[in-house]
C-alpha cells in the first residue's frame, strides 16, 4: 500500500511539532484520510480548500484550471497557518493538492518537520469518485489538468506515497505505521 520516498527522521525531542500535508489530485481522498489520521492524533487540522479565495473556487467550479498566480497566495496562507501553530508548539495536518514541488516548497516553509502523504490512484477510480460527489466544486473535467500538473515526490522530499484503493481507515493506519506514530 505504501511506497516510501524518504522517511522523515524522528525529531530528537518528541515535543517538536510535526506537520503532515495529505496531498494528491482531486478525489484522492485527501480530506477523508487526513480526518482519519487526525481522529487518532488530535492535531490541529486545516482543509486546504477552505483557504482558497472565492475567485479561485469560482474559477475551478466553472472548469478553468488555476494558474500558479492563483495558487501562490493560497499556498502562502496555508504555510502561514502551519507556521502559527508550529510557533505555538502544535503539530498540524493539512489536506492540500500540493501538486508541484514548488508548491510543496512553499508549504515546507510553514514548519520544520513537514512530511507529505501523497495519495495516488488509478484515473478511472478518481473519475468514479468525482462523478459521485455532489458537495464539491471541482468538476471531473479538471482531473486531467491536475494529473498533468502533478509532480511526484522527489527522493529528497520527506514523504511517502499511498494507494487510494484501500479504505481511508487502512490508508490512515499505513500512514501512522510509516511515521511510527500511535495507532
Amino acid at each position: 500500500m505504501s511506497s516510501s520516498v524518504t522517511r522523515s527522521p524522528q525529531p530528537a525531542d518528541p515535543r517538536t511539532p510535526r506537520h503532515l500535508v495529505v496531498m494528491g489530485v482531486s478525489a484522492a481522498g485527501k480530506t477523508t484520510v487526513a480526518r482519519e489520521i487526525n481522529a487518532v492524533l488530535g492535531w490541529e487540522f486545516a482543509e486546504g480548500d477552505d483557504f482558497h479565495p472565492q475567485a479561485n473556487v469560482d474559477k475551478m467550479a466553472s472548469g478553468v484550471p488555476l494558474t500558479d498566480e492563483d495558487r501562490w497566495p493560497w499556498l502562502r496562507a496555508l504555510a502561514a497557518w502551519t507556521a502559527q501553530h508550529a510557533a505555538a508548539g502544535r503539530s498540524t495536518i493539512v489536506s492540500c493538492s500540493a501538486l508541484r514541488r514548488a508548491y510543496r516548497d512553499v508549504l515546507r516553509e510553514g514548519g520544520a518537520g513537514t512530511y507529505f502523504v501523497h495519495l495516488t490512484g488509478d484515473r478511472e477510480l478518481l473519475v468514479r469518485r468525482m462523478s459521485g460527489r455532489t458537495d464539491h466544486f471541482m468538476p471531473v473535467e479538471l482531473l486531467d489538468s491536475q494529473l498533468e500538473t502533478l509532480e511526484p515526490l522527489q527522493p529528497d522530499e520527506p514523504g511517502a506515497t499511498f494507494d487510494v484503493a484501500p479504505t481511508p481507515q487502512r490508508i490512515a493506519a499505513a500512514v501512522l505505521r510509516e511515521l511510527d506514530l500511535p495507532r
